[in-house]
């Protein structure tokens, strides 16, 4: 899974009909502290995910397939499963 801020929309007026209702996410991947990294992929929305949002990411043809479609076998690479509320890291003073 990856941790990645939404950052906008990949619009497409033809597409294959397994794609049929779904949303393309631009999203890029950040650290667990919000800083922003190189990586940018492009992941079907299955969690009505929006601009801005901090999401996870699943990039497992199977896992993604199903999640962003409801059906499995639909050739996807990534998909937004869930929508994060907020990060909560040990800062090391724990014990």
């Amino acid at each position: 899974m990856l941790l990645a801020r939404v950052i906008g929309n990949v619009v497409a007026t033809q597409k294959n009909q397994r794609y049929e209702g779904t949303r393309s996410m631009l999203c890029r991947q950040i650290t667990p502290e919000g800083t922003d990294m190189d990586y940018t992929c492009i992941a079907l929305d299955s969690v009505n995910s929006g601009e801005g949002d901090i999401v996870l990411i699943v990039q497992e043809g199977w896992g993604a397939s199903t999640a962003s479609t409801g059906k499995p076998g639909a050739a996807i690479d990534s998909a937004i499963v869930g929508v994060v509320d907020y990060v909560d890291l040990l800062t090391g003073d724990e014990g």
